[in-house]
């Protein structure tokens, strides 16, 4: 009988153990030996779940975990925790890690390679950001570094850097455990992945529930007290007390071992695959989760996005191809849901500044409507904000700020996106109707009609890019 193939996993999350997991399925132990190195404590765990766990909306820590190393091990996948790999020998097929608890270090031989290294909490070299009290929210272990340090400190000041979708949902997490939130934001509105004009209501929101947002802040410097510890945060010569900082300025994809070992990286920063999640020039390696580029399938260019459904997919198809079936990823439309407090956030497809970075001529058109029909008991507001290209009516991106009900209606946009529709053609939409779930023209395609409108104005009178 001939020898097992050796799979080697780098990354103990999403895409590596679901990839892990799917190439067992396909291939028993005597077929295919899987090794997976993980230099944290957990694997398979929700970190999007992460801001709830730190509010209190999940009171503990394992219920974020789909499965633990225990139970990879059950199925015969060799895990390896607190174990980080710290070189990649293409050449020879072998990647050496360091033992974390012991600092004994080993070399392993593989035939396969999956890299799912994810990503970094983006973390800017400024005076005191290493100090103790400062956080990124990344993994499981920087949650419960973050719970402990909240738990340990006597003030209730907390200052979040960054108004992206971690800062704003850290920051409703931080308003649940009754601190004092300062919401630190570089940009003109919260939700710069949205237009300014819904980010404003974001902002609106956000001041409503008591969290002072402060917009067209750029920090300078960290101050620490006598013990070290965080005090204040200095942003254009204002300073914000602190007990506490999270930071919250989005994340970029962890190459660094990739890059040493000379894999391909993208002009976004993240691993560069083809449909197979293949790297590019090398058979036997694989890569997928927060650290690669995915190809943006509305504007047609690779873009880095680092979102947990994605990487499971990738997983999936990572996992298929190594245990000797065939799939691929095809893309993807950008899309993302948050809320705070009780406004729910969602977008897909471009901004208005994407359609113009692509040279694209756009119309957008933006409705105010309720989530149920407007007699019925519940029925709140929402905002829907539509892109559409100007001379196709080709939907281009969609973005809706409301209180529930709101935020998952973005799926049909991304759906919509996805196919390649017009909004025209999704006027024509047969989705369900009943006064407790929607108003008989749902919000969605209410704003499809007007942008139907502006496309025929837009085209009748020659406007120019963007208009």
């Amino acid at each position: 009988m001939a020898a097992a193939e050796r799979l080697v996993v780098i990354g103990g999350d999403a895409a590596g153990m679901s990839a892990a997991s799917q190439a067992r399925r396909l291939k028993g132990p005597d077929e295919l030996e899987i090794v997976a190195f993980e230099r944290g404590h957990f694997t398979s765990y929700s970190a999007c779940g992460i801001p709830y766990w730190v509010g209190g909306a999940v009171t503990e820590r394992d219920e974020l975990i789909a499965r633990t190393p225990e139970e990879h091990r059950a199925r015969d996948i060799d895990l390896r925790i607190r174990t980080e790999v710290t070189e990649i020998d293409v050449a020879g097929g072998r990647v050496r890690s360091r033992d974390l608890e012991s600092g004994g270090e080993s070399w392993t031989g593989f035939d396969k390679l999956v890299v799912a290294t994810g990503a970094r909490p983006v973390r800017p070299p400024l005076p005191g950001i290493d100090a103790p009290g400062v956080h990124g929210v990344q993994t499981l272990d920087d949650g419960q570094a973050l719970i402990d340090s909240l738990e340990r400190t006597g003030g209730r000041r907390a200052v979040v850097v960054g108004a992206g979708y971690i800062g704003v949902e850290m920051a409703e997490a931080l308003v649940g455990r009754e601190y004092e939130v300062t919401v630190l934001n570089r940009s003109e509105q919260p939700m710069s992945t949205l237009d300014p004009d819904m980010g404003r209501l974001v902002h609106e929101a956000m001041n409503g529930m008591g969290i002072t947002t402060v917009s067209g802040a750029e920090v300078t410097k960290i101050l620490t007290g006598d013990d070290g510890r965080v005090r204040a945060v200095v942003a254009d010569g204002d300073t914000y007390p602190a007990d506490v900082v999270v930071l919250g300025l989005g994340v970029e994809p962890e190459t660094t071992l990739a890059r040493g070992a000379g894999l391909p990286v993208g002009a976004s920063g993240g691993l560069v695959t083809d449909l197979s999640l293949r790297v590019r020039g090398h058979d036997n390696i694989w890569a997928g989760g927060d650290c690669v580029e995915v190809l943006d399938l509305v504007s047609g260019r690779r873009r880095h996005i680092a979102l947990g459904t994605h990487a499971n997919k990738h997983g999936q198809v990572i996992g298929a191809n190594v245990g000797g079936d065939y799939a691929t990823f095809p893309g993807v439309v950008g899309t993302a849901v948050s809320k705070v407090c009780d406004l729910e956030i969602a977008r897909t497809g471009l901004r208005e500044k994407d359609a113009r970075a692509e040279g694209l001529r756009f119309v957008t058109a933006t409705i105010e409507s309720t989530s149920r029909a407007g007699y019925y008991p519940g029925a709140s507001p929402m905002t829907v904000k539509m892109t559409a290209e100007r001379r196709t009516g080709r939907l281009l991106g969609v973005q809706i700020v409301g209180r529930e009900g709101a935020g998952k209606r973005v799926d049909i946009a991304a759906v919509a996106l996805t196919a390649g529709m017009t909004v025209d053609q999704m006027t024509a939409l047969d989705l369900g109707y009943a006064p407790p779930f929607s108003p008989v023209w749902d919000p969605v395609l209410v704003a499809a009609r007007k942008a139907v409108a502006a496309v025929r104005a837009g085209a009748a009178r020659g406007a120019p890019s963007g208009a």
